[in-house]
């Protein structure tokens, strides 16, 4: 009598192919881990990178907003002229910049009804009302 084989399910872990046969790259494994952790942490880098600058502009813009609000109370709800002159006028050292280093915007009035002022930064790319501004 013959005897009869019971099927049997292989995973990949088990060392017959699969998973294991891609593995098996031999000198070529260590290089292509270092290069894929090289890259995930240089791509999580340039990701903070950008949120960190997001991040210092938004403290910019709230302490220009503190100084745009004392010139309005100040100036019978008049809008400074530009930012350069509201730094002159308080306690600001010098017109605000964003944290790639180009200067804050103001827009007097403001788009919307209500507001009297805008201050935005044009964002990470410079382009004036893209899609990437911080309001």
């Amino acid at each position: 009598m013959i005897p009869r084989r019971i099927p049997r399910l292989l995973f990949p872990w088990e060392g017959r192919g699969g998973l294991s046969r891609f593995v098996r790259l031999g000198p070529l494994r260590p290089v292509i881990l270092v290069v894929a952790v090289v890259s995930f942490v240089t791509w999580v880098g340039a990701r903070e990178r950008r949120a960190a600058g997001v991040r210092q502009t938004r403290s910019t813009l709230l302490e220009a907003r503190r100084s745009v609000e004392a010139y309005l109370a100040d100036h019978d709800g008049g809008c400074p002229p530009t930012l350069e002159a509201l730094a002159t006028e308080t306690h600001l050292e010098a017109a605000p910049r964003d944290a790639w280093g180009r200067p804050l915007r103001l827009v007097c009035p403001g788009r919307f009804d209500g507001t009297s002022y805008e201050l935005m930064s044009d964002g990470p790319d410079g382009e004036p009302g893209g899609l990437d501004r911080i309001e």
